[in-house]
């Protein structure tokens, strides 16, 4: 199944809660970018502004924590409303011991890897993951451009999860749009976090329809079998 993910990093500040509400009948998940201004150059946001927007939508949190050492700040992101945490595996110490808890507070764990780190890294751990997520752009910044060299990374672990029978979703983030969300469903990916080309769009719902229409044609005609 797809799902769209916007990416509140692109939305207005200013007033949120309109621009929640402009995709919320047209999106499944709200993705949220936590950034600490040391494992990625940028600064965003923290528990509190999770908190508020919860009070504003029941969509699903997609809390991505592009941050150093995310087991002392995992607890305080679930209290605030996520629904799912995803760290970077680059980032921790113990990320299976930061996975079994996010799990023992009763909330979905995905890893996160960056372009430069081998989507093998996360092998060992799919046994216990619901997602990984992919990055298609340099972590820390919104607007950057898609990398086509990531396809085949999750090509790659799409690959592994079919054949160790495991169902695990496949993030991914970054210059995500109209123009290639049928590649990247087509190479496997199913959660597709798209930030510009949404809140930025005349129509941001029409936008997030349309995206999810192209990827939704490619993954499902891939029946499994993904690109070389």
């Amino acid at each position: 199944m797809i799902h769209i993910s916007p990416s509140v990093l692109a939305a207005d500040f200013s007033d949120l809660k309109s621009e929640i509400s402009n995709v919320e009948n047209a999106v499944d998940w709200l993705h949220l970018d936590v950034m600490d201004g040391v494992f990625v150059p940028n600064i965003s946001i923290g528990p509190a502004v999770v908190s508020c927007i919860r009070k504003r939508t029941s969509l699903f949190f997609d809390v991505h924590l592009m941050i150093v050492h995310p087991e002392k700040y995992a607890d305080a992101f679930i209290d605030a409303g996520a629904d799912l945490i995803d760290f970077h595996v680059e980032a921790s110490d113990d990320p299976r011991g930061l996975l079994a808890h996010i799990r023992e507070r009763g909330r979905k764990c995905a890893l996160a890897v960056s372009p430069d780190t081998p989507v093998e890294c996360v092998f060992p751990y799919l046994d216990v993951l619901d997602m990984v997520l992919v990055m298609t752009v340099y972590p820390g910044f919104g607007g950057q451009k898609f990398m086509p060299r990531m396809l085949p990374k999750i090509a790659c672990l799409r690959r592994e999860i079919v054949r160790r029978g495991l169902s695990v979703d496949i993030e991914v983030d970054g210059g995500i749009s109209k123009s290639n969300a049928s590649d990247v469903a087509q190479y496997g990916a199913n959660v597709l976090v798209a930030g510009s080309s949404v809140f930025r769009a005349a129509s941001p719902a029409l936008s997030a329809g349309e995206i999810r229409i192209l990827a939704e044609s490619s993954y499902t005609n891939a029946e499994g079998i993904q690109p070389s």
